[in-house]
């Protein structure tokens, strides 16, 4: 990754951080993940801008988080080549509704959501999909949802591809929202396996709740949070079959 250590400085001094306000941010994004590999000292990071350090996976999403930039867009940040690729997320909606062929358009549909296969015959539980490189530096998972998890049916039925932010991994407490498809999803794990809806925690953050759609017939259910439940991350992007 030559030259990964001026971009960093430059995109560094863009956000007018000082060394040590990045290790104190990284020092709260460690704790938060439960892990000390996201944390960055001051003079790590200074070596690190002077190409004096290699940078390692968790380090560059602590960055990415701490700088407000997508892992995968950092990544190719430090390739000018890939510019165009860099600048996909930031393009507008049309203003009619379009067939997409070629062009930026169809090449930002196939970031956000690439050609995936959404099975006929669903599994019969909810589960995240491996990683077609176990390597890789992206933030995204894919998930689907399995056909006795009716958590969100009808809204988001069995046999659903939901593409997940690892980053997105606070619940929301804020009801800002003003209808059921602004509201965040969330995809989380649990002892017995994964479940995928809308959360609530309680005022101590000591327990959450799985909120069903009201069309789904399913019951809440309530867990201990971060000891029984673990949040995955939130649903972006959801891929419905409508027709067989």
């Amino acid at each position: 990754m030559a030259g990964i250590g001026a971009r960093l400085r430059t995109i560094r001094r863009q956000w007018q951080l000082s060394l040590r306000e990045v290790e104190q941010r990284s020092l709260r994004l460690a704790q938060d993940r439960g892990s000390p590999s996201y944390q960055i000292s001051a003079s790590w990071l200074d070596r690190l801008e002077r190409e004096e350090h290699e940078l390692t996976v968790n380090k560059l999403i602590a960055l990415a988080s701490i700088y407000n930039i997508p892992t995968e867009q950092l990544l190719r940040s430090m390739n000018p080549a890939n510019e165009k690729a860099m600048n996909l997320k930031q393009l507008s909606s049309p203003n009619a509704t379009i067939l997409l062929t070629e062009g930026p358009l169809e090449a930002q549909a196939k970031y956000l959501l690439p050609d995936i296969p959404v099975p006929d015959q669903p599994p019969d539980e909810t589960t995240l999909l491996a990683t077609e490189n176990s390597q890789s530096l992206a933030p995204y998972r894919r998930g689907i949802i399995g056909k006795r998890d009716l958590t969100l049916d009808p809204m988001i039925p069995a046999g659903s591809i939901v593409q997940i932010d690892t980053q997105k991994r606070a619940i929301c407490s804020r009801k800002d929202w003003t209808h059921e498809f602004q509201r965040p999803i969330y995809f989380l794990m649990t002892r017995e396996g994964y479940v995928c809806g809308w959360c609530e925690l309680d005022k101590d953050s000591d327990w959450l709740t799985l909120i069903p759609h009201p069309l789904s017939g399913a019951s809440s259910r309530r867990w201990k949070y971060r000891t029984e439940i673990e949040n995955i991350g939130r649903v972006i992007v959801v891929a419905i079959r409508l027709a067989p």
